[in-house]
């Protein structure tokens, strides 16, 4: 069909001949563009539209299709919570939840597929008993949703100073490459690492980006959730990913742009090319050689989790 409808274009000989190519590849998949669709919008949060529930605990599925649950815990208890969000036949992710009835966004981030959310109350030590669970089917209206939408690990809201910086920040951006290159800029010239923090974070760390913003300064997890929520605030996909940079527990982030794709551990552009740059290194380092050759190179990052 496609082939016959060009036959009727007033091209040139080889002008045809590149758009047939073209065209051909599009249809086989292997043309690059192809597989990068366009960047959806996010919906208004909705709640209370479908809920699974029982007397302790309340998981509001009413956004599943944009790649989320909201979780309350509702038992009254004054002890440790968890969830646990798995794929049938993929990964299993492990949430603090607070035990105060604060509701929290627990993101999807496997694909569609078969999910069980369960969350669990600490009966004492490193022993925990279920106290609700659900099994979920998860169709996607887009799969770059998830990455989207704020969540536990990359918390923002529409009104806040994090947003109002991505704003202001995106202003003068001709298109989103250049939005990408701002935001990271910004980040990595005006956070310092907070080596303190570094040196006694507890286990179930959470960032809170507009505390990060307001002193300017935090640890790889703050750098990567702020810069993610800068990002998907612009309407800009991003993984805050989780794993190991060599030997060290570390936190980095990958970028969705339209017509190219996913760039994996890749922030930074230097006009001419990417080049993969985690925003902590180059910001602790004063952008040293040795560190830039050390994040220049994919082997040396291990993903874990991706949020």
């Amino acid at each position: 069909m496609y082939i016959k409808m060009l036959k009727n274009v007033k091209l040139n000989r080889i002008s045809r001949f590149t758009l047939i190519l073209c065209v051909i590849l599009l249809i086989t998949g292997l043309y690059p563009f192809a597989i990068h669709g366009a960047i959806p919008k996010r919906a208004a949060i909705k709640t209370d539209v479908t809920v699974h529930k029982n007397d302790k605990v309340s998981i509001d599925a009413s956004n599943l299709a944009e790649g989320f649950v909201i979780i309350k815990y509702t038992g009254g208890k004054d002890v440790k919570i968890k969830a646990q969000v798995a794929k049938s036949g993929g990964s299993s992710y492990t949430y603090d939840i607070n035990n105060k009835g604060n509701p929290e966004i627990i993101p999807l981030t496997d694909g569609d597929g078969k999910y069980t959310v369960g969350v669990f109350e600490n009966i004492g030590g490193t022993k925990y008993a279920q106290a609700y669970s659900v099994s979920l089917e998860l169709k996607l209206r887009d799969q770059l949703l998830p990455f989207l939408y704020p969540n536990q690990y990359v918390n923002f809201t529409e009104k806040s100073t994090v947003a109002t910086k991505a704003a202001e920040l995106g202003k003068d951006a001709k298109d989103k490459l250049k939005l990408l290159e701002s935001i990271y800029k910004y980040v990595i010239t005006n956070l310092e690492y907070d080596t303190a923090l570094a040196s006694s974070v507890q286990p179930g760390y959470l960032p809170n980006v507009e505390k990060v913003l307001e002193k300017k300064k935090g640890i790889c997890f703050d750098y990567a959730s702020l810069m993610s929520s800068m990002l998907r605030l612009q309407d800009i996909p991003s993984k805050l990913v989780i794993g190991y940079a060599g030997q060290v527990y570390h936190a980095w982030i990958n970028v969705y742009i339209e017509d190219v794709g996913w760039i994996d551990n890749a922030i930074h552009f230097d006009g001419k090319q990417w080049t993969l740059m985690d925003p902590t290194f180059v910001s602790t380092s004063n952008s040293a050689n040795a560190v830039k050759q050390f994040v220049g190179e994919g082997n040396s990052y291990n993903q874990k989790f991706v949020y």
